[in-house]
């Protein structure tokens, strides 16, 4: 019987070194030297943009942490302007609806007067909405 490095040593001849590296029988093949740094520039281009991409939400997300407060004014400043033109889209909307028109005319005009008579006809009633108008003030501005 044949040694087991004799059998090896008659494959090895008998069959041709690429089916040996397949089969993942060790031999001294060379390698191949590592992939080199690309040299168009293009692909400069592209390698610098996707290391930005990689990067961007670690970006942003410190731009969001510096700039917390002035982000959340401006979205509120413009929820803001957005939601009183929607609200003055509605108000045309139902102005163009007949007869709608002046009931509302008439239900502002019957309110004015009733405030009017409520509360600016008489010292009294001036100094009770004054009041009114304080304790509001001092409840939104916490004092």
């Amino acid at each position: 019987m044949e040694t087991e490095q004799q059998q090896r040593e008659s494959i090895n001849t008998s069959i041709p070194q690429s089916a040996l590296a397949l089969e993942g029988v060790d031999t001294n093949l060379p390698k191949l030297p590592p992939a080199s740094e690309p040299k168009s520039q293009w692909q400069q281009i592209s390698r610098q943009v996707s290391q930005f991409l990689e990067k961007l939400p670690d970006y942003l997300g410190s731009f969001f942490q510096d700039y917390k407060q002035p982000l959340i004014t401006v979205a509120l400043i413009l929820a803001a302007i957005v939601t009183a033109k929607l609200v003055l889209a509605l108000l045309d909307a139902i102005n163009d609806i007949p007869l709608l028109s002046p009931l509302f005319e008439l239900v502002g005009i019957g309110y004015a007067s009733w405030f009017i008579f409520r509360y600016l006809l008489k010292a009294s009633t001036r100094q009770e909405l004054a009041d009114e108008i304080q304790s509001l003030k001092n409840q939104f501005v916490g004092e």
